[in-house]
């Protein structure tokens, strides 16, 4: 609609012209930044951007958890804020949410999931902070359980390590050293120095890790639909700009078809000359 009122109302084609002197009227442009959504091609496809590689997502957990182990090791307080962004980083990727969204988690929104008890207390995430549309509040959601190590990680967090913050009347799931909560600011060079770490290209970036969290549960067979109502998309469009599935996925999965279909069709000849 936008390209279609630039060319009416381009001055090189003298449409307007032409339509106020028949019609007595002219056409207009319509479509302007302050009425319109941004697309998601231009919000959420950069090339570049690609998703972790499992191996890599591995290495990374591995790094962070390195990492506390080498500043605890040496007697330092900064063990405490590394073992709270490791903790993060896990948490953004097992419940595919955003910087934003897993920045501003309070201790208070992880529950039971009455469907998933071998999860406990963490059965389930409940987002408040999701991402709006243009004039709209923040969108909630809740988000399931999906990785049995998920438990783990965040009952380590909350009753060993998240009490040395000194949290008393702090909501926070993940408090600043000095303030309420951690800053965006601090997630991402701490994010940007691990990855420099490793020698892992820039395409990775922290929405990276929600992008990993839909591209592995498509590749270990989820269903589409329920990867889309978990991350919050309201069209599969946009979930599929996410997916990044690996050309070793892609090469299985042919090959099951393929073979499924050369399995069917060596029984229909069989039935044939029975």
């Amino acid at each position: 609609m936008r390209a279609f009122c630039h060319f009416i109302t381009d001055p090189l084609y003298e449409w307007t012209a032409t339509c106020e002197e028949r019609f007595g009227t002219h056409p207009v442009q319509v479509v302007h930044e302050w009425n319109t959504a941004v697309h998601v091609h231009d919000n959420e496809a950069d090339a570049k951007k690609r998703a972790f590689t499992k191996a890599e997502l591995h290495a990374f957990f591995a790094h962070c958890d390195d990492e506390v182990a080498r500043i605890r090791a040496f007697g330092r307080k900064g063990w405490l804020p590394a073992f709270r962004d490791a903790t993060l980083f896990k948490t953004a990727y097992a419940y595919g949410t955003r910087r934003n969204e897993t920045r501003m988690l309070d201790a208070a929104d992880f529950g039971r999931n009455p469907h998933g008890g071998e999860f406990g207390q963490y059965g389930r995430c409940q987002v408040r902070f999701g991402k709006a549309k243009k004039g709209s509040p923040p969108k909630r959601r809740g988000v399931l359980t999906v990785f049995d190590w998920t438990p783990d990680v965040l009952d380590e967090w909350f009753t060993e390590v998240r009490p040395l913050f000194g949290t008393d009347n702090n909501p926070a799931a993940w408090p600043s050293e000095r303030g309420l909560r951690i800053g965006c600011q601090r997630l991402n060079s701490r994010f940007i120095a691990y990855r420099k770490a490793l020698g892992l290209d820039d395409g990775l970036d922290f929405h990276s890790l929600r992008r990993s969290y839909v591209t592995h549960l498509i590749e270990d067979g989820w269903d589409p639909r329920f990867v889309q109502e978990q991350v919050g998309h309201e069209h599969a469009s946009t979930t599929s700009l996410y997916t990044c599935v690996s050309s070793d996925f892609r090469t299985r999965t042919l090959r099951r078809h393929l073979d499924s279909t050369i399995a069917a069709a060596l029984e229909t000849q069989a039935g044939r000359h029975a």
